[in-house]
């Protein structure tokens, strides 16, 4: 091995020990990027993350929720392993489930709900995003129920696009033989 790739391997493994959560292992990768290992360290919430990490473990902790946005500056993470946490499988799992559900599908199998209520001892993919809860997600009251001038409104509405589709008709000429 060269003088140079000692150096660079040198400095990876300096960086790596330098970013890494006090909570956590960190090990350079030869591709560039890093192993951070939180598995088994009994994390409660999600440590800060260095931005080059590439697989990032984090099972059998204590986490329950992961917050939005949590991974979005790791444009490098390409695995991820949250399984034996003891999840909370409403609201506060969701940036986790469309996550694992663009880059990691197959683990959402893994990852297994401790509540609430229904959702307990179910995978996280089984699981329809009406089972997690409405999230504070619903439409306006003036969506939801737009009153009696709106249906009025479609019932003319569409009394002209008959009315119209019949004047058209009514003007068309039929070639005779």
């Amino acid at each position: 091995m060269s003088v140079w790739a000692a150096l660079l391997l040198l400095w990876a493994a300096a960086e790596a020990s330098e970013d890494c959560p006090a909570a956590c292992a960190c090990r350079a990768l030869d591709t560039m990027g890093l192993l951070v290992d939180c598995g088994g360290r009994g994390l409660a919430a999600l440590p800060a993350l260095p931005a080059h990490t590439r697989h990032l473990l984090l099972a059998n902790n204590s986490l329950r929720s992961v917050p939005p946005g949590a991974f979005d500056h790791l444009p490098q993470l390409q695995s991820l392993d949250v399984a034996h946490n003891p999840w909370r499988c409403d609201c506060g799992v969701t940036y986790l489930r469309l996550w694992l559900e663009d880059r990691a599908p197959a683990e959402l199998l893994r990852v297994r709900c401790a509540g609430p209520g229904p959702a307990s001892g179910r995978a996280l993919g089984q699981l329809s995003g009406s089972e997690l809860g409405s999230c504070g997600w619903s439409l306006r009251a003036s969506w939801a129920d737009p009153g009696p001038w709106w249906d009025a409104a479609l019932a003319v509405v569409a009394a002209l696009g008959l009315a119209l589709l019949a004047g058209l008709l009514c003007t068309v000429s039929v070639p005779r033989a």
